[in-house]
C-alpha cells in the first residue's frame, strides 16, 4: 500500500446547524432561506408563517434534526415575536433565538433580550449581518448592533437605567400588541381574537393604554395608536 495511503486521515463531515425561519412573509422567508442554504455550515430545516406553525415544527424536528436556532419576527399574526420568544425558551431552551425585525432596535430590543432572545437584527440590515449574527450567537454569543451595545454598556458603566424618553417605553410587551393592533384598524373584539384573549381583557389593556400614555379617551387613543403604527412602518 502506498504510503500516502497508509497515512490517510478519514474525517467525519462537519454538522450543519440547523434554522428555523418564522416570519409571516413568503418572500422575506425565501430570501433569507436561499442566503443561509448557500453556506457550508447551515441549513434552513424549517419555515413557519405564525408561532403555532413554528412550535409544531419545532415539536416534529425533536429527534431527528433538532432546531439549533430560530429567526423570529417580531410582527406575527396570533401571538406575537416576542411571546413566541418565551414560549420558546420556556419549552425549547436548547433552541437559540434571534430576531429580526422591521421596528426600532432602541425599543425592542432589549425587550427581546429579556425574553431570552440572544440577539435582534433590523430586517433593513439582515442581507448583510443575519449569517454573522447567526454564527455569533450559536458561538454563545449575543447579537446586537454597534449602537445598542454600547448603550446597554453604558447603562452598565453608570449603574443606572436612562429614564425613557418616549411613553410607549413604560408599556408592558401585551400592551404593545395591543396599542399596535389598534392603530392597524382592528376592533376591541378582532384584538382579543388575534391575540388569543378575552374581549375584557383586551378591554383592560385599552385602559391601561390611555392611563399610561396620557390619552382621555377612545378616540385619542385610536389617533396615538395609527400615527404610532405608521411611524414604526
Amino acid at each position: 500500500m502506498p504510503l500516502a495511503d497508509r497515512h490517510q486521515v478519514f474525517t467525519e463531515p462537519r454538522r450543519k446547524s440547523n434554522v428555523l425561519i418564522v416570519d409571516d412573509h413568503p418572500i422575506v422567508r425565501q430570501g433569507i432561506a436561499q442566503l443561509i442554504d448557500r453556506e457550508d455550515d447551515m441549513r434552513v430545516c424549517c419555515e413557519a408563517g405564525d408561532a403555532d406553525q413554528a412550535l409544531e415544527a419545532i415539536a416534529k424536528l425533536e429527534g431527528c434534526c433538532n432546531a439549533d436556532i430560530a429567526l423570529v419576527d417580531m410582527s406575527l399574526p396570533g401571538i406575537s415575536g416576542i411571546e413566541l420568544v418565551k414560549i420558546l425558551r420556556s419549552r425549547f431552551p436548547e433552541v437559540q433565538i434571534l430576531v429580526i425585525s422591521m421596528h426600532d432596535e432602541s425599543l425592542y430590543a432589549e425587550r427581546a433580550l429579556r425574553a431570552g432572545a440572544k440577539g435582534y437584527i433590523m430586517k433593513q440590515e439582515a442581507t448583510a449581518k443575519v449569517l454573522i449574527a447567526i454564527r455569533h450567537i450559536l458561538s454563545g454569543e449575543v447579537y446586537l448592533s454597534e449602537k445598542m451595545r454600547s448603550k446597554i454598556l453604558q447603562r452598565i458603566i453608570d449603574n443606572r437605567f436612562e429614564t425613557p424618553t418616549s411613553p410607549v417605553s413604560h408599556l408592558s410587551d401585551k400592551e404593545l400588541d395591543v396599542l399596535r393592533l389598534i392603530g392597524k384598524g382592528l376592533r376591541t373584539s378582532e384584538i382579543a381574537s388575534e391575540l388569543s384573549r378575552s374581549v375584557k381583557t383586551v378591554e383592560a389593556h385599552r385602559a391601561n393604554l390611555k392611563d399610561k400614555l396620557g390619552l382621555k379617551n377612545a378616540t385619542e387613543l385610536v389617533r396615538f395608536a395609527v400615527q404610532w403604527v405608521e411611524s414604526e412602518s
